[in-house]
């Protein structure tokens, strides 16, 4: 099974912005996590980062050669109308993974528009979301 992780605008900060919000953990330290995560799962990974809309769309245009998308969006969550029809139009699975609850916080981040074009959507467990995210990708494999 092979997946492609993105990570959207300021993610790259992890570790630096807001760490009561997202944690102390770096985004290195994340892309490693991710990283073993899936080889011991005995998955292909690829991770991309980028603070750029157009960024992110041109590469989940290029991945109909992958299982499985996990994405974290950032801000992007909340208004790309543009991200969630990329999504849509490619077909692979989605899920989209939030490090902190966006439920609980401020009204804005409780609402996206990339959601309804996902299979499912893991929110609020930190660096843990995104294991869980493989974990769920693992046993589709599994059933299928």
């Amino acid at each position: 099974m092979k997946i492609l992780v993105v990570l959207g605008p300021n993610l790259n900060l992890l570790g630096k912005r807001e760490v009561n919000i997202y944690g102390t953990m770096t985004f290195p330290e994340l892309v490693d996590c991710i990283e073993q995560e899936a080889e011991k799962l005995g998955m292909e990974i690829e991770i991309f980062q980028s603070n750029h809309e157009g960024a992110i769309i041109d590469k989940i245009q290029k991945s109909a050669h992958f299982d499985g998308l996990i994405i974290n969006p950032g801000a992007l969550t909340h208004y790309s109308i543009a991200l969630r029809d990329c999504i849509a139009a490619v077909g692979i699975p989605t899920i989209e993974v939030h490090m902190s609850n966006v439920y609980a916080r401020e009204e804005f981040r409780k609402h996206s528009v990339i959601a309804p074009v996902c299979w499912g959507q893991i929110s609020g467990l930190g660096h843990l979301g995104y294991l869980a995210a493989l974990h769920v990708f693992s046993r589709k494999e599994e059933e299928a």
